[in-house]
């Protein structure tokens, strides 16, 4: 049996060091991390690279349900996917696992409360930035990459994970943002 530790944040400039140390210290052998957002299971690649590693009898560790996935039947998927490989998955805090019938209960409950607060921080954003509007005050997000320098570098022929590391985005988002201009070309052609 081996214990295997899935970290995840949803932005670059987030720290991973806090969720490593819990999963060291709950002796994971192999520990995979990424910077990408929760939302869906879209370029999450060390979360499928864990799934596939997964064997009879291993542990996937994560500190937090939402590490896992924000949308409770993307989790309840992840589990299902661990449990075809004989796996099983266990939440740190709070404490819960699959390996009993209880765990599955308080992991769909503990998934669906997660959904909901999601939703509620979106309503609250969207209402936040709509009173920003009519004040004439919001300005809209900040780019975080150099999209043109993105495009620049994908045409001189350096490949999108070399980008991503330059960069320091994911692959996936170098993959959007060269998509983007290369739509964005074709209709001004």
């Amino acid at each position: 049996m081996t214990r295997i530790g899935y970290a995840r944040v949803s932005t670059i400039d987030q720290d991973l060091d806090q969720q490593l140390s819990k999963l060291k210290a709950e002796g994971c052998a192999i520990i995979r991390s990424e910077k990408i957002s929760g939302g869906s299971r879209e370029g999450r690649d060390e979360l499928a690279t864990v799934i596939e590693f997964l064997r009879p009898g291993d542990e996937l560790l994560v500190t937090r349900l939402d590490r896992l996935g924000r949308d409770t039947r993307d989790v309840l998927n992840i589990v299902h996917e661990c449990e075809q490989r004989g796996a099983f998955v266990t939440v740190l805090d709070p404490h819960v696992t699959t390996r009993g019938d209880m765990g599955h209960m308080v992991l769909t409950v503990l998934g669906m409360v997660a959904q909901m607060e999601r939703r509620f921080i979106k309503e609250r954003q969207r209402e936040g930035i709509e009173r920003a509007k009519a004040k004439g005050v919001y300005r809209g997000g900040r780019q975080r990459f150099d999209r043109s320098e993105i495009c620049r570098l994908y045409q001189n022929g350096i490949g999108p994970a070399a980008i991503a590391r330059l960069v320091g985005c994911s692959r996936m988002q170098v993959y959007r943002i060269v998509n983007e201009q290369e739509v964005h070309h074709t209709k001004m052609a």
